[in-house]
């Protein structure tokens, strides 16, 4: 596969740009339920920050009306001097304990409420975090398979993953502190005012210069950060495409090209990133600078003011611990706003994240389930295409006109070269895609009008891609029907001639298979798929490439318990090599997507087409073919190369 095929642009991209507003979306969504936690959080916060300014302010209180005794102790309150008053000592000591009472205080139940604080947001953001998680996972589970064809796996961890938890750091890290900076930005500001109104506009002259400036910074790092994100969601995938393959790498030899692979994409995320960090560490430092300038200012003015009376037009008085209350302030004021930018950043990666979740759970399914739909109810298990076309694309339809009925009981096998769309026809019976054409009935019932529960629980389903779960043997043979016990599983196993490898392993049917069966060889894997499709018991099987990995002994021996099984129940099967289906009731040959030959196996050869050609080919009668059939072969396998990423055998 060419690093340049599946290296472009963000995959969710399309979907990504149709959301508006997605963090409005996030909190009115997902965070309406756990307002409350977030109320109690912006409450406490609220009191935390009061009482974290109370400290500064009871120390230029204490100068001026405990040491310097300048004035009253209420009288140096800026504000509610006639509520402190009649709780104020007259003794000078008894002043000085009051202010520590008070400064102890206000340390002590400002812990109380940061610990309520954080409690508030982080029950906030990690609810949140958990039920867009699941959310977008139960949604990426339930999107029709063209939808997966089309997109990486490590674009779908990036989004539950990376995504994910950049929204929980800034519903809990970026709102606290946003919260924290509008209390004490609010209350240092009133307090400032309150103190004296000509100095607080001193220190709050770089205020509209910061906004100025957060505003472009805005505009210029949203654009790199979606970039950004997309570039990861790159990595991942090249990172779980060659970890995937690690033994085809091995055995190539390759492990260079795919580390120049990775060093590639790497590369994108690293140039990508780093232009948005560029820009980030430009931002801080020059925000700092506009807010030192406000806190050297008001130094300035303030300290003049003290020592020499007001300066130019300013009038009034200035007291010691009032310059030391606004020196204090005014540093605690300016780190709020350069911490701005940091909000801002924080925000502006959650909203790329959450637009990349959003775009993700919006993607229309393919397949939907009527609201009306009833059970499905197999009696008979009678199964009629009915004059059927599907493509992935309306122009381009992969199978045409498919039209045939497996009578209850039947056997149908279907069979055809690479790329004749065997594969598509079973998977419209399970409704892994909708017909675009026609109809699909089981007993009459229309498989769209039947839930898709009931559908495919009536239906056993073996593919030619066996897949494992990372568990014990019989956690895998027991998937999907986790009621069953231990005797059932065997069962189950000994039908698939898996019963006796199983017994063999070191723990038995306690055995880890370790990540997708790794542990255990194609064959042994394929057994035990069979194993789980015979536990389920359906009313229809459906068989694609069933023993595509076991020996011709073992298929053997898989292959009368099939039988055994297929008995008294409709059964599909795919298979390329023939001489597993040719006991058959009847055999469908597709070619192009289409229906080319029906009838059991020796009406088939007798009929001298293209069924009698390839069994031909696997008896080893190469010479005897025509050649007409071999040009028909290079003319499909080159359009098979072509279609390499079409998912219809």
């Amino acid at each position: 596969m060419s690093g340049v095929d599946w290296e472009k642009d963000d995959p969710f991209e399309e979907q990504r740009e149709e959301i508006e507003n997605p963090m409005k979306r996030l909190f009115f969504e997902y965070g309406r339920e756990y307002w409350g936690a977030a109320a109690v959080g912006v409450i406490a916060s609220v009191f935390a920050r009061i009482l974290d300014l109370l400290p500064a302010l009871m120390l230029g209180i204490a100068i001026d009306a405990v040491i310097r005794q300048e004035v009253g102790y209420a009288e140096s309150f800026p504000i509610g001097e006639g509520l402190v008053a009649p709780y104020v000592p007259a003794d000078r000591m008894a002043q000085f304990w009051l202010t520590i009472a008070i400064i102890a205080g206000a340390f002590l139940f400002s812990a109380v409420f940061h610990w309520t604080r954080n409690w508030g947001f982080n029950t906030f953001a990690q609810n949140i975090q958990h039920d867009i998680r699941t959310d977008t996972y139960d949604k990426m589970q339930r999107l029709n398979m063209s939808f997966f064809a089309d997109k990486q796996t490590g674009e779908m961890m990036s989004i539950l993953s990376n995504d994910v938890n950049r929204l929980e750091k800034f519903l809990n890290d970026g709102m606290n502190s946003l919260f924290r900076m509008v209390v004490m930005v609010a209350g240092i500001g009133a307090l400032l005012f309150a103190i004296n109104w000509q100095l607080a506009l001193v220190a709050l002259f770089p205020v509209p210069l910061i906004a100025a400036f957060t505003a472009l910074f805005i505009r210029i790092i949203q654009p790199k950060y979606a970039t950004v994100r997309s570039t990861v969601g790159k990595v991942n995938s090249r990172l779980e495409n060659n970890l995937g393959g690690i033994a085809v790498i091995k055995s190539s030899t390759t492990e260079e090209y795919e580390s120049d692979r990775v060093e590639d994409v790497s590369r994108e995320y690293f140039d990508a990133n780093w232009d948005a960090i560029r820009t980030r560490i430009k931002f801080f430092p020059a925000l700092r600078v506009l807010a030192g300038l406000g806190f050297v200012i008001t130094f300035v003015v303030g300290g003049l003011w003290v020592v020499d009376g007001p300066p130019g037009p300013f009038t009034g008085e200035l007291s010691e611990g009032m310059f030391v209350v606004f020196v204090l302030y005014t540093q605690r004021f300016i780190w709020p706003m350069a911490q701005f930018g940091q909000i801002i950043n924080m925000y502006q990666r959650a909203r790329a994240s959450s637009a990349r979740i959003f775009g993700l759970m919006d993607e229309p399914d393919r397949v939907g389930e009527d609201p009306e739909a009833t059970e499905l109810e197999v009696s008979e298990g009678r199964v009629a295409y009915d004059h059927v076309t599907f493509g992935y694309d309306e122009d381009e339809p992969i199978v045409e006109d498919i039209d045939f009925t497996a009578e209850g009981g039947e056997t149908v096998a279907l069979v055809g070269p690479t790329g004749a769309g065997k594969s598509t026809v079973l998977k419209l019976l399970l409704r892994m895609y909708d017909v675009d054409d026609g109809a699909i009935r089981i007993d009459g019932q229309d498989v769209r009008n039947v839930t898709l529960r009931s559908l495919r629980r009536s239906l056993g389903y073996v593919s030619q891609d066996t897949f494992l779960f990372y568990g014990t043997v019989e956690e895998n043979i027991r998937y999907g029907n986790f009621d069953a016990d231990r005797e059932a599983v065997i069962e189950a196993a000994k039908m698939a001639e898996a019963h006796e490898f199983i017994r063999n392993l070191p723990d038995g049917y306690d055995t880890e298979v370790g990540e997708r069966g790794v542990k255990l060889s194609g064959g042994q894997r394929q057994r035990i798929s069979i194993a789980r499709a015979i536990l389920e018991d359906p009313d229809v099987l459906v068989l694609d490439e069933a023993t595509s990995d076991v020996d011709t002994e073992t298929e053997m021996l898989i292959q009368r318990s099939i039988d055994d099984l297929a008995e008294d129940r409709t059964t599909f099967a795919i298979a390329h090599r023939l001489s597993t289906i040719k006991d058959a009731d009847r055999i469908l040959v597709l070619e192009g997507g289409e229906i080319v030959e029906r009838g059991t196996h020796e009406e088939l050869l007798a009929n001298d087409g293209l069924y009698s050609h390839l069994w031909g080919v696997q008896a080893g009668e190469i010479d005897e073919l025509p050649e007409e059939f071999i040009e028909r072969a290079q003319r499909r396998q080159a359009r098979t190369e072509i279609d390499v990423g079409d998912d219809d055998d």
